[in-house]
């Protein structure tokens, strides 16, 4: 059978009912528990703490118990710092007697120890430290000195100069070859050079003959016109003069175009008026072609038309050498067309009046042909322009007569004066028909 258990008081230390102290009461200590009974304490503050808690709804037996706890806890701490201050005491003097013993034998043990090290590192013994590491460096450097040496001066590849002679000759040979590859490139070019120069010089060595044999064509061509006129000019230069001065008194411009291709790459139109040009823009383009020589109905038409295209005009007048070279089958002064015109003039003389004529007649009918808005009088200027083609032949017939008979003949000049005022007052009916029309209503 198992034994009944015990009771927790059963056996355990207690201390006597009565202690006979000043305090009355009983007090007993059971294990770990303290029975305290009939005990009274005379205490404010314990008093005061009890009953402000038991107010504060606490039970007064646990603040009592509380306070025992933490008053038990209190007295304990102090009797182990009362131990603990006891134990310092006896270690300070303890050691007191050890601090001077062992203060001793530390200086010994110092004095001891300096000499040794004095010894050891005396920079004025042969055996110190100083002087074995000396010895040490010096050794060591001898031999690193050597070893370097013999390796600056050997021919090897591991010889640092010798690999740095090497990349310096490689870098010097590829100058030296870039250097001989650009003077190849630079005689190769300027030998290129001198032969697109050697080619341009022969080009305008060609160029000079041809130049020269122009030159000395044009020459004999001239040579040939002086025999031909007797006064060194060409026929188409004599007409253009007359021409410029016609442009001029009217604020038109002319321009000699005979010596020049036109954008079709011909030189037909050796003469083009630009009407109004002198004075402001350009109302209007007169091409005038010279020939001193006759041509044919087909040659004349290309001719005219040729130049009309070339040089971009809107009316073209033949001028010829003399009534014996007009075209067969036409006549000067008759308007061909709608756009051309034929005029004959003196070969030396071309700023008579059939020059004259033919340029106000075209230049009026470019105007007119510009501003569709006119109501012109047809009739009338055909009436006025047949009627001073007319006065014309009488005065070319009356100048013809002259060349026979002597120039200084007064009936003949006064004769040829009127024919000549009939003309201009033919000119002026065109041109006051033509302002008319162009007058608002």
């Amino acid at each position: 059978m198992e034994a009944s258990p015990r009771h927790p008081d059963q056996h355990l230390d207690q201390l006597p009912l009565e202690q006979g102290g000043s305090v009355a009461g009983a007090v007993r200590a059971l294990g770990d528990r303290l029975v305290i009974e009939a005990l009274t304490v005379h205490d404010e503050r314990a008093a005061r703490l009890v009953r402000e808690r038991a107010e504060a709804g606490q039970d007064p037996a646990a603040t009592v118990i509380a306070a025992i706890e933490v008053g038990a806890r209190v007295l304990d701490s102090e009797q182990a710092a009362t131990n603990v201050d006891y134990v310092k005491r006896e270690l300070q003097d303890g050691l007191g007697s050890l601090k001077g013993e062992l203060g001793e034998t530390l200086q010994e043990g110092r004095d001891d120890l300096a000499e040794r090290i004095a010894n050891a590192f005396g920079a004025d013994r042969s055996d110190s430290v100083q002087q074995q590491i000396k010895e040490l460096v010096a050794t060591h450097l001898d031999k690193r000195v050597g070893e370097l040496t013999s390796l600056l001066s050997s021919e090897e590849t591991s010889n640092p100069l010798v690999a740095i002679q090497v990349r310096a000759t490689k870098a010097m040979l590829d100058v030296e070859e870039r250097h001989r590859k650009q003077l190849a490139e630079m005689r190769e070019g300027h030998a290129a050079d001198s032969r697109a120069m050697r080619g341009q010089i022969a080009g305008l060595q060609e160029n000079l003959g041809r130049v020269l044999e122009k030159q000395e064509g044009d020459g004999r061509v001239a040579e040939a016109e002086e025999a031909g006129t007797r006064k060194g000019r060409s026929f188409e230069e004599r007409v253009h003069e007359s021409l410029e001065r016609l442009a001029e008194a009217r604020g038109d411009l002319a321009t000699h175009t005979g010596d020049f291709k036109g954008e079709g790459g011909s030189k037909k139109g050796d003469t083009v008026i630009e009407i109004g040009a002198g004075e402001g823009p350009t109302l209007g383009r007169i091409v005038f072609e010279d020939k001193d020589r006759r041509l044919s109905k087909n040659a004349m038409r290309e001719e005219l038309n040729g130049a009309l295209a070339e040089r971009e005009a809107d009316f073209a007048v033949l001028v010829v050498a003399g009534e014996e070279r007009v075209p067969a089958g036409h006549e000067q002064l008759t308007e061909y067309e709608g756009n051309k015109i034929i005029v004959a003039v003196d070969p030396e003389e071309p700023d008579a009046l059939g020059l004259l004529l033919a340029y106000r007649y075209a230049r009026l009918r470019v105007l007119m042909a510009r501003d569709q808005s006119l109501q012109v009088d047809a009739p009338g200027v055909r009436d006025a322009a047949e009627s001073a083609r007319a006065a014309l032949k009488k005065a070319q017939s009356v100048r013809l007569a002259l060349s026979n008979i002597d120039k200084s003949s007064k009936s003949a000049r006064e004769g040829i004066d009127a024919i000549v005022g009939d003309v201009e007052l033919e000119l002026a009916r065109i041109e006051s028909l033509i302002e008319a029309a162009a007058e608002p209503e």
